[in-house]
């Protein structure tokens, strides 16, 4: 499947009947039992859950083990661990954005094959700071060569990409955090999209990155055309309807370049356009069913929950003051949220010592007497979940966005 950037236009089908409105609420409420925020998720464990989010974001990993628990019956944060390090059905990597995502292992060659489709985004390095991409796919060679039997941190994957690659590899050209990283690390991303990479467990407080074939012994990414098509109709199950736009801030891409993939899927009949919010969105086709009980139920989602991150349109998803708390410009997932009836309804922030786990929610309304019980169960839930005992009060939270 081949796509090219274009002026962005809507993929709509000339002289086709007006298409099916669906209401907002109607799509609130399949969005939250889809998430498994109206009920856990049923017959379903860690990596079945991750399947269904299309990922669990995992740039903070005890947030990712609060998605994924959140969302099952009795599933602790040491469940989630279990079937990431020891049953290995779950795998650390570089997802959608190429922000650290935990995936189904078992779906790592779908998602790889999705990945490597996509267009590379703008990059914000001088030129002369840059990757070419011989140098890239070099780089990618040499750490495959390297992680192939091995568990290495950053610090021993550089001297092996340099050794492999030349010493170009290992220039202090990228700006991060308080200093410099070396050249080659521009293509972390890349290289876990093409297979050759993903994360291995902690050396202390030090990350690791390994092959992904020790988890997936035989693995490779599947086919990319067949791959793209499949994780669009996962992430319109999940978070539609949406726009080709919606899409393209979800993954990153030129939102040209994803019009132009609605538009071919469109044209094969995999997807069909809806009425949301006033504007044309998009869902799998005949995927238009909705339940018939309105949204309901307050939940506590962590630091970058799938689901705040996938919500669109965000000023319905964020209403009123939602948006200046609960976003960082304009981004969603920077600061955990209270969720009330499938919206975003304020912060909250949790801090722990020995068991005890202080969890302080601010609300930006009234919470009726059912939305407090809730809450009381929702801060009860959260300590289960991360192995502590709450303790809830409501009122200003002072912690900033996570960056």
């Amino acid at each position: 499947m081949s796509h090219s950037p274009s002026a962005g236009r809507d993929p709509v089908t000339a002289g086709a009947p007006a298409p099916p409105r669906l209401p907002w609420d109607g799509v609130l409420a399949r969005r939250l039992a889809r998430h498994g925020l109206a009920g856990p998720l049923r017959d379903s464990g860690p990596a079945d859950c991750a399947g269904v989010l299309c990922g669990a974001h995992a740039q903070v990993m005890s947030a990712a083990e609060l998605s994924l628990g959140l969302r099952l019956d009795g599933v602790t944060r040491d469940a989630v661990r279990t079937a990431l390090w020891e049953e290995r059905s779950l795998v650390k990597t570089f997802g959608p954005r190429g922000t650290v995502h935990l995936l189904p292992a078992a779906e790592l060659p779908l998602w790889t094959g999705a990945l490597t489709a996509l267009p590379t985004g703008r990059n914000a390095l001088s030129p002369g700071a840059r990757l070419t991409p011989g140098q890239t796919d070099a780089v990618v060679a040499a750490v495959a060569d390297a992680l192939r039997d091995a568990e290495l941190t950053a610090d021993e994957l550089t001297e092996a990409v340099v050794a492999a690659a030349g010493p170009w590899a290992g220039d202090l050209v990228m700006p991060a955090f308080q200093g410099m990283w070396p050249r080659w690390r521009q293509a972390l991303h890349t290289a876990a999209h093409r297979g050759a990479l993903c994360f291995g467990p902690n050396r202390g407080r030090k990350v690791t990155y390994t092959s992904p074939q020790r988890w997936l012994p035989g693995f490779r990414p599947a086919a990319p055309a067949d791959s793209l098509a499949r994780v669009v109709s996962r992430y319109l199950h999940a978070y539609g309807p949406a726009t080709p736009g919606h899409f393209a801030r979800w993954t990153a891409v030129p939102p040209g370049w994803a019009a132009d993939l609605f538009g071919t899927l469109a044209a094969s009949g995999a997807v069909e356009p809806v009425e949301f919010c006033g504007e044309r969105a998009w869902v799998t086709a005949g995927d238009t069913a909705l339940p018939g009980d309105p949204p309901r139920g307050v939940r506590l989602l962590p630091y970058f929950d799938a689901y705040t991150v996938g919500s669109h349109p965000r000023a319905r998803a964020f209403p009123g003051r939602a948006a200046g708390r609960a976003l960082a410009r304009g981004q969603a997932g920077n600061f955990p949220v209270l969720l009330v009836d499938g919206l975003a309804a304020g912060v909250w922030h949790q801090r722990r010592s020995g068991r005890r786990i202080d969890i302080t929610v601010e609300p930006l309304g009234p919470l009726s007497a059912a939305h407090r019980r809730e809450l009381g169960e929702q801060a009860e839930r959260t300590a289960s979940v991360l192995g502590g005992v709450p303790r809830l009060t409501t009122g200003p939270v002072s912690a900033g966005p996570h960056a």
